[in-house]
């Protein structure tokens, strides 16, 4: 679960119906105050986000994944995204749990790009090293101009440092979080080679202690957003030393692809990928 060692200070857990709002699939959600959940059936998805958009900012949630028998398929996520202001030039930052069959070990995927770059997208999966259908386990992401990082419960298996030779794809424009669960069949479970089997449904994944630490703003204001921002997050430049020691342990045991390390895809790497202070 989420620990003090990455928790920013004075902020509380958020009430689901004041911070959020359905995307799609209404009849799929049920909330009540800080709990939601939201199902896939064989008529959709379902998903919500926040009412607000955010820079240089913390987000985290508590998630329990669908514990149906057989979930190959299922996309559930967990991610902030712009598309909706700055659609064709939009920024993204992504959770994504890829589905499942018995006998397999979870697999989550991080993300992210800038300025509509997703052709550069830059994908990395990983497995779980615990059942994420049995309890709730805390997903975050911290996020500001220079530095991004992604948390499982208070571990960190992803530091991105933006350099200059990145440019647009790095994100840094304000953006909402969001949260879906949808129909993936065509890639997500081992590349679409297993498709959601309806006869499981309903899929429902849980969600809880929605943190989000950071300056908030709509989109009518989005330079709000930009201006004045002081807190925790602005101020990150980067893991400790104990944290950095973790991340890479993590990484040696579980981490199994790599956008760098795909040379089919990017015969020529994308340019933060020789350099040791932006990818890890």
């Amino acid at each position: 679960m989420l620990s003090a060692s990455i928790l920013p200070g004075g902020v509380s857990f958020l009430s689901f119906n004041e911070s959020f709002s359905t995307v799609y699939g209404g009849q799929n959600i049920r909330f009540n105050g800080a709990d939601v959940e939201i199902s896939l059936t064989n008529s959709t998805g379902s998903g919500f986000k926040s009412n607000l958009l955010y820079a240089d900012s913390f987000f985290s949630a508590s998630i329990k994944l669908p514990n149906n028998y057989y979930t190959a398929g299922v996309v559930a996520t967990f991610y902030t995204t712009n598309s909706d202001i700055f659609p064709g030039n939009h920024d993204e930052l992504d959770f994504e749990f890829l589905g499942n069959i018995p006998g397999k070990q979870w697999v989550v995927q991080t993300n992210f790009f800038g300025g509509g770059s997703e052709q550069r997208s830059r994908e990395e999966r990983y497995n779980l090293w615990f059942d994420p259908t049995q309890d709730f386990h805390n997903y975050s992401i911290l996020w500001n101009k220079n530095w991004t990082v992604f948390y499982v419960d208070d571990v960190p298996m992803r530091q991105v440092h933006r350099i200059d030779n990145m440019g647009e794809d790095y994100p840094s424009k304000p953006m909402s979080l969001y949260s879906t669960i949808w129909d993936g069949s065509d890639w997500a479970t081992e590349g679409g080679r297993y498709k959601v089997d309806y006869r499981y449904a309903p899929f429902t994944a849980d969600y809880t202690d929605f943190v989000i630490d950071g300056s908030g703003c709509s989109k009518d204001n989005i330079e709000s957003c930009m201006q004045g921002i002081t807190n925790m997050v602005s101020n990150f430049t980067g893991l400790v030393p104990d944290k950095m020691k973790q991340m890479k342990l993590y990484r040696s045991k579980y981490m199994y692809y790599s956008y760098c390390d795909d040379r089919h895809r990017y015969p020529v790497p994308l340019p933060e990928c020789s350099e040791p202070d932006a990818y890890v």
